[in-house]
């Protein structure tokens, strides 16, 4: 049943709605929250074209395929993205078996026929062998049953992504379609844009590589993750929590909001540092008179909880997108570059590009270096990979 598949980057939109809100994690009870209308209005208004979910995100697969049904437009109009083998917290089962299982469940909840894209998920908690075992799977999946067309890894340990991929690339000479990382490429940290990691991504053949969590899961909002439901589970230490929850006094000292300053920076500098390992789709289906790009523009993933959050993120990437000599926005660009760079990067000092532990790479103690030593020892420079052996 192997069909011809157009390249991903042909297929995906630069800007993807993410439904890990639609979760008790950032909602003390989603099925009250409006997760119709807002994805109503991200498809409908403003022509997002892609969502992105999770079998982990409790509740989230079936909201969003409850809301897709009642809106009821054709399933060719818009892209279903979900992830398999992570299953609670502390569990995972990357095995073939719970593989099918969770990419038929998965359809059920969704009530669609196929998903365009699975990942596997979080995948730095499992060895290497498992995901291989899993990308496997859902190959199969793929090529013999037609359940899905694409086939990704995500998690958080940016090392750890490159060197599945090249790992998944050695072992079954076809390269992972996709990699979605999250909280790395945002005001507080930016590894994913190290130019030699993008070389690593580039030479195992990654089609995609797209940037999630710019608000780094609450922890770059004026709220801040201790006031919000994420204070009981955010992997962030307190010293990182507090450094970040700072950067909102800078931004209201320049009439801004850490939120607005933080989506800008990530959505407008992702769409070019990721733009190799981006979309030829057309930016934001309208009738602007946008037209189709034959250059490419880095993939974001956003996550709201209301219709206020998301027109707003729309906003801003329309003016990202939008004529590149509009002089108020290109001083705008200018003022947000400014204010992260001069002001906001200093403030957080030792924290600036600072990553937890996560999966089963070694532990990592925080950062004892100055701001002037530069980057903080963390889990994907500071210990040696499980993949290679090397620092």
């Amino acid at each position: 049943m192997a069909t011809m598949r157009p390249p991903l980057y042909s297929v995906l939109p630069p800007l993807i709605l993410g439904t890990a809100t639609f979760n008790t994690q950032y909602h003390p009870d989603p099925a009250h929250m409006p997760y119709e209308s807002i994805v109503r209005r991200a498809l409908l208004r403003h022509k997002i074209t892609a969502f992105d979910t999770s079998p982990y995100y409790g509740p989230s697969e079936i909201l969003l395929g409850d809301a897709l049904e009642t809106i009821n437009e054709p399933r060719s109009s818009y892209l279903l993205i979900t992830k398999a083998g992570r299953i609670a917290a502390d569990k995972f089962d990357y095995s073939p078996a719970a593989i099918r299982a969770s990419v038929r469940r998965s359809l059920s909840r969704l009530r669609t026929p196929y998903l365009d894209l699975v990942y596997c998920h979080d995948v730095e908690f499992v060895t290497p062998d498992e995901v291989l075992a899993a990308v496997r799977e859902l190959r199969r999946l793929r090529d013999e049953e037609g359940l899905l067309q694409y086939v990704g890894v995500s998690g958080y340990p940016v090392e750890v992504l490159a060197s599945l991929a090249d790992m998944i690339l050695r072992e079954t000479g076809e390269p992972i379609d996709a990699v979605m990382s999250y909280s790395h490429f945002c005001v507080q940290n930016t590894r994913l844009a190290g130019p030699e990691l993008l070389r690593r991504f580039e030479d195992a053949g990654v089609e995609c590589v797209l940037n999630a969590s710019m608000l780094s899961m609450g922890l770059l909002t004026s709220r801040g993750v201790d006031a919000g439901p994420q204070a009981a589970w955010h992997p962030a230490p307190p010293e990182l929590r507090s450094a970040c929850h700072d950067l909102r006094t800078i931004c209201e000292a320049e009439g801004e909001r850490l939120e607005r300053v933080s989506i800008q920076w990530s959505l407008d500098n992702w769409a070019r540092v990721g733009a190799r390992f981006g979309t030829t789709a057309i930016p934001v289906r309208s009738d602007t008179g946008l037209a189709p790009r034959t250059s490419r523009l880095g993939i974001s993933v956003m996550g709201v909880t209301s219709e206020a959050e998301l027109d707003e993120t729309c906003e801003t990437w329309r003016a990202i997108i939008g004529d590149p000599n509009d002089e108020a926005e290109v001083r705008r660009r200018q003022r947000i570059t400014s204010l992260v760079e001069d002001k906001m990067w200093p403030s957080l000092g030792r924290w600036k590009d600072y990553s937890w532990q996560s999966g089963l790479s070694q532990g990592q103690s925080p950062p004892t270096r100055t701001a002037a030593d530069g980057d903080c020892d963390d889990d994907d420079n500071a210990a040696p990979n499980k993949l290679t052996g090397k620092l």
